[in-house]
């Protein structure tokens, strides 16, 4: 089969490799579409520490199943599915008190074993959901990204009528505003350099857009309950860590470069009993986030805005980089519904 392969650090091509064959245990899917994301970014510059080189890249994917291992049962060849991408060991400490994402050997499709930016992958079946009649192969990729954002609310724990503050309406900005309406806030603003996204934003519900906090501190002049940075941008994080409101909480839940560091006010997070929390990719939230898309909780066509094949993964990575679009998306095996 054809496949993205990052062989190391700076250096990409688009390669056959051997057919993936499912063990016991696995399925293959046949990839529909795979989501392109700021880590993919990361792993290709070298700023992601848990990649495993060489490796396909692709950990938010739908598809069907063509293969199905000599143990699997519930799934069978022709079931559309998507698939949680996290392999967690099992036995660690971390995994035995339920905090899989934290895994001391922790594994994910994509990043540590091979990927769905090619035209098969190999899965766990115990991995797979299968997609109800509402979800569209085309939108399901999007269930990855939405289950980190369960993630994260879970972690926030807000309150009725919070107040909310996101850097970022890019992917991840735009989807944790759509989950923080349906949550209760009483406001959403968000913050981006980009006017194009802004606008986007707004056009999704955001109370107020701007392009600096600076000028949303009228309408919040005690801060905002819930401060959350969707960009790994440390000059964002270190504005947005200036941000809550006394007794609030700042989430960190972009993923930055792992070898950057942000400053902050110790003493302002003392006195004023600032929670700083981060959020690291899924826990038990993949499931929750098939039902909500199925439910329509996401505007889908709002958030796919491009869709590339294998050759020009490059493209779509620069794409990216360049902050244009929303969600890019990989077809490996052309069009999909």
């Amino acid at each position: 089969m054809r496949a993205v392969v990052i062989e190391e650090p700076h250096k990409l091509s688009v390669s056959q490799v051997p057919d993936p064959v499912p063990g016991p245990d696995d399925v293959v899917v046949k990839v529909a579409a795979a989501g392109l994301c700021g880590t993919d970014v990361h792993m290709l510059a070298g700023e992601f520490g848990p990649t495993r080189y060489p490796v396909i890249p692709g950990h938010e994917f739908s598809g069907e199943i063509v293969a199905v291992g000599s143990a699997v049962t519930g799934l069978a060849e022709g079931d559309a599915v998507a698939a949680d991408p996290a392999v967690y060991c099992g036995t660690c400490h971390f995994c035995a008190i339920g905090h899989g994402n934290l895994c001391e050997k922790w594994g994910t499709i994509g990043i540590t074993v091979d990927g769905a930016a090619a035209e098969y992958v190999k899965v766990p079946a115990g991995n797979c959901y299968r997609l109800p009649d509402t979800v569209a192969l085309r939108h399901a990729p999007l269930i990855e990204p939405l289950s980190t954002i369960l993630r994260g609310f879970d972690i926030v724990g807000p309150k009725l009528g919070d107040h909310f503050l996101i850097y970022g309406a890019g992917t991840m900005g735009l989807l944790y505003l759509q989950v923080a309406q349906r949550a209760g806030a009483a406001s959403v603003s968000v913050v981006d350099v980009n006017e194009d996204r802004l606008a986007v934003a707004r056009q999704l519900g955001a109370d107020a857009v701007a392009t600096s906090a600076d000028h949303l501190t009228a309408g919040h002049p005690l801060g905002w309950q819930v401060v959350t940075d969707c960009t790994g941008n440390v000059r964002a994080i270190e504005d947005g860590l200036t941000r809550p409101i006394r007794g609030g909480t700042f989430q960190q839940f972009g993923c930055a470069p792992d070898q950057e560091m942000a400053r902050f006010s110790p003493f302002r997070v003392y006195n004023d009993e600032i929670r700083i929390v981060g959020s690291m990719a899924i826990l038990h939230t993949y499931g929750r986030a098939v039902e909500m898309l199925g439910k329509g909780v996401i505007d889908c066509e709002t958030m796919i805005t491009h869709r590339f094949g294998l050759d020009q993964y490059a493209e779509a990575l620069r794409t990216f980089e360049l902050g244009t679009g929303r969600k890019l998306q990989i077809v490996p095996n052309g069009p999909v519904d």
